[in-house]
């Protein structure tokens, strides 16, 4: 009888998430498991909703965003009666353990479970680059593409109506993409929450880039910041020029991932798959100075990962 291990990708949706899905099954499959998948989350746990993945059920989805599992967040499995149903499930299906797709919670999730004695292994998947003990997560190069892709248009208007662009970026209360982009767009301005910023000062700094000569002006904001729409009012009101905003919004968590994403989210897969079956449990897996790398989940969760000065002097310095 094959042994089984759990598959689940949960949280919100990243693209990449089907790549580390084949690379988890067709690994799996040929070392003689069987691989369940646990669809929408941990909530499929609670709803005993579970499918069983194939050499071919993962065939031809390594470009597919999204995830063929479905996600979700569960708030029933942050209670004791909720937790206690998941893990009842799990020993029910007679898993060996489970591999847990996802961000931050989900890494605490797979740190709560391994505590009732569930055998885990934890792949970041995030748009939003803010998991700690890795430089990079599945789905954010490609989150990095398509926003960087729609400023490149939005500055198209910009340059043609000569207006000031506010364009808000994903990243919940963190602002990782949001720096990136800046960089990669050459956007004017970088609003992240990691930092304080003068809006006097950056009024005055756009006034006098067009005083200048300078036909657009774009100012990344990381939705961590508060209101875009807010923002940008005060800075037409400090200016006296015409700011518009845009919201990026879905449309970056969405789209085929790109070649790096895809590479990552198999090599993801490949090593979870690997250490589970060394018996290397409870375990993360990342990528460190472009080497793969993995540590104990429980030294990883709770800690915040820092913005790269070096790339946010960069920023200022390319800016002018």
């Amino acid at each position: 009888m094959a042994r089984k291990i759990g598959l689940i990708t949960s949280g919100g949706d990243a693209p990449g998430m089907n790549a580390a899905i084949r690379a988890v099954t067709r690994y799996g499959v040929s070392l003689g498991y069987e691989i369940i998948g646990i669809r929408r989350g941990f909530r499929g746990l609670l709803d005993d909703d579970f499918v069983t993945l194939s050499l071919r059920s993962v065939s031809g989805i390594i470009d597919d965003g999204g995830t063929i599992l479905r996600t979700g967040r569960c708030p029933e499995t942050k209670t004791k009666t909720g937790m206690n149903r998941a893990v009842k499930t799990i020993k029910q299906l007679g898993l060996e353990g489970v591999i847990i797709i996802g961000g931050d919670g989900s890494l605490a999730a797979a740190n709560a479970i391994s505590k009732h004695g569930i055998k885990v292994m934890a792949i970041p998947a995030s748009i939003d680059n803010d998991v700690c003990g890795t430089d990079e997560t599945i789905g954010y190069d490609t989150a990095l593409n398509t926003a960087v892709e729609a400023i490149d248009k939005i500055r198209d208007t910009a340059t043609s109506h000569d207006r000031i662009f506010v364009v808000e970026i994903m990243g919940r209360e963190h602002g990782f993409l949001t720096l990136d982009v800046g960089i990669a767009a050459g956007c004017e301005f970088v609003i992240i929450p990691e930092l304080k910023y003068d809006i006097n000062k950056i009024a005055g700094e756009l006034r006098k880039g067009k005083e200048r000569g300078k036909t657009s002006e774009i100012v990344a904001f990381a939705e961590g910041c508060g209101s875009s729409v807010d923002f940008a009012k005060k800075i037409e009101k400090l200016t006296g020029l015409e700011v518009r905003v845009s919201n990026l919004g879905y449309i970056q968590r969405g789209g085929r991932p790109t070649a790096r994403t895809r590479i990552l989210a198999s090599k993801f897969g490949y090593a979870a798959m690997h250490l589970f079956h060394n018996k290397k449990y409870n375990h993360f897996v990342g990528i460190t100075e472009g080497k793969i790398s993995s540590a104990p989940i429980g030294k990883i969760i709770n800690k915040n990962k820092k913005i790269n000065d070096a790339e946010l002097k960069l920023l200022r310095k390319l800016s002018i």
